[in-house]
């Protein structure tokens, strides 16, 4: 970039050997002549200064080393979209060919042409893209109006990530000359809000995956961006983002709980990804104890990764989503405590009703089972002195007890109310002691029953090696599957040898079956 200065570079993205920033200030820095640009890198290690010089405050930095003063011509501003694609898509070599003469024909003459079959050649290339990643390519900018409309009609999908955009208006004339673009990666660019234009009409009509990681922007000035002005912080309208099946919010920590409720109407939204945004709380506010919301009515997936979640009270609102299928929730003060999670995993089961994976691990209806059965007896007592009852007509329970177990009364009706001999055995999931278990052998009438103390968190490879040495048999022979008192006639298969005899529910007093 040459020496000579405008105030227009204010707020540019800007890159300087592969490091990025934003240009923050513009003009002179005395003693020293000619122009300088003041910026804030992204990574404030990069610089040297908080925007002063000498006592003089030239630009604010949010970090005290976040700032450096640099000469104009070390600085680039990047490249137009359509340049960028050409850099990427172009083969080098049918540029090539521009030097040689060809002859066509116009009328009747002939004409002698330089490069014109390598022009419909590239224009050819480009309008068959529909698949387009520019990562890290340096795009600031949509370039020459209509260009991109021209020359990349079909594109589909757009990866703008770690770029020097700095606009929402230069993403919104990119995308208007993409008519057919479904998925738009915009993460890591430092988008400033915008000009306060309104939307063009049409803009993002096919979208379905929208990611916005590490942006800086907030939801609410999303909706801005892509709503008319009457639908402001409203409704969202019908012609903004309903085709919208994915969305990656992630890294933004300005996304609240009130923010996600501009988005809760998006009426094909299926995934939505809000890791690392400092969400700790969340609540539907249409539905009640044992209702279901309007909200997110088609999200099957949900992660949550790396936040503050640390109440039961977030799953308990969680199962209110009609069609959440899916969630996870690694690394929350309530979830990261490693000594305890196979306990949250079986809490979260019984708290999500509709729930199928968890944390990327399929649910077996063994284990739902299990989980909320040791739910119901874990909570007995306190549903006793809550008001419960054997008869669930009698019920009269406390409100403080249902806002905190909105299920229990369904795993009630599901399981049965739980009795008094069954409350005094603790369940499962509250303790950490041994298993005394009966040892049958279905097939090996003479063989004696035994009758073992295993510790719950034994793999089931172990509980076969151990009877491998016990009835001199192989463990690839053996079959093992389990009783329990409570479901009499009901066999269960130990099929993974990898799980823990806690992860199928096995309890005190149930009966391992082998088989070989």
């Amino acid at each position: 970039m040459s020496d000579t200065l405008t105030l227009d570079v204010i707020g540019r993205r800007v890159e300087v050997n592969g490091e990025h920033a934003t240009v923050r200030f513009a003009g002179v820095v005395p003693p020293v002549a000619g122009p300088w640009l003041g910026v804030e890198w992204d990574n404030p290690e990069r610089g040297k200064h908080d925007g002063s010089h000498e006592g003089t405050v030239y630009f604010k930095c949010r970090h005290p080393t976040g700032g450096s003063f640099i000469r104009p011509k070390k600085v680039n501003f990047g490249i137009d979209f359509l340049t960028a694609v050409k850099n990427r898509y172009v083969l080098e070599d049918e540029l090539q060919e521009d030097g040689k003469e060809q002859t066509v024909t116009i009328g009747n003459k002939p004409v002698e042409t330089i490069g014109f079959d390598s022009i419909m050649k590239q224009q050819s290339q480009l309008s068959k893209l529909q698949e387009v990643s520019l990562r890290n390519c340096a795009v600031s900018c949509a370039g020459e109006k209509g260009g991109v409309a021209e020359a990349c009609p079909n594109i589909r999908n757009v990866d703008l990530s770690k770029n020097l955009l700095s606009s929402w208006d230069e993403v919104m004339r990119i995308a208007d000359q993409l008519r057919h673009l479904e998925v738009l990666n915009l993460s890591e660019n430092k988008l400033k809000f915008p000009s306060g234009s309104a939307p063009l009409t049409g803009t993002f009509s096919a979208l379905k995956v929208l990611v916005l990681n590490r942006t800086g922007i907030t939801w609410a000035e999303v909706i801005v961006c892509l709503c008319p002005p009457a639908h402001q912080m409203q409704v969202m309208p019908t012609d903004v983002l309903q085709t919208i099946k994915l969305l990656d919010l992630s890294s933004n920590q300005l996304i609240d709980e009130n923010q996600l409720f501009l988005i809760a109407h998006l009426p094909r939204l299926e995934q939505l990804i809000l890791s690392d945004i400092g969400i700790s709380s969340i609540h539907f506010p249409d539905a009640g104890i044992g209702c279901k919301t309007s909200m997110f009515p088609s999200l099957q997936y949900l992660v949550v990764n790396d936040n503050q979640i640390s109440q039961w009270s977030f799953f308990n609102e969680l199962d209110k989503l009609p069609s959440l299928r899916a969630l996870s929730c690694l690394r929350n003060p309530l979830t990261k405590d490693d000594k305890d999670t196979q306990t949250t995993r079986q809490l979260i089961i019984a708290k999500i009703g509709q729930l199928k994976t968890l944390n990327k691990c399929e649910i077996l209806p063994e284990e739902r089972w299990g989980a909320e059965l040791d739910y119901r007896r874990a909570f007995g007592n306190e549903w006793k002195k809550a008001g419960g009852h054997q008869d669930l007509d009698k019920n009269r329970l406390s409100e403080e007890f249902l806002a905190a177990h909105p299920r229990y009364q369904f795993l009630c009706l599901k399981y049965g109310a739980p009795e008094d001999g069954e409350l005094k055995r603790q369940p499962l999931m509250l303790k950490n002691q041994l298993l005394t278990l009966k040892i049958k052998y279905p097939h090996q009438l003479d063989q004696k029953v035994l009758e073992k103390q295993l510790p719950g968190s034994m793999t089931i490879q172990k509980v076969k090696g151990l009877l491998s040495r016990l009835l001199k048999v192989p463990v690839s022979d053996l079959l093992l599957s389990y009783e329990s008192p409570e479901k009499p006639g009901r066999e269960i298969e130990l099929e993974n040898d990898l799980k823990s005899l806690q992860f199928y529910s096995v309890e005190n007093g149930d009966c391992l079956l082998v088989r070989w």
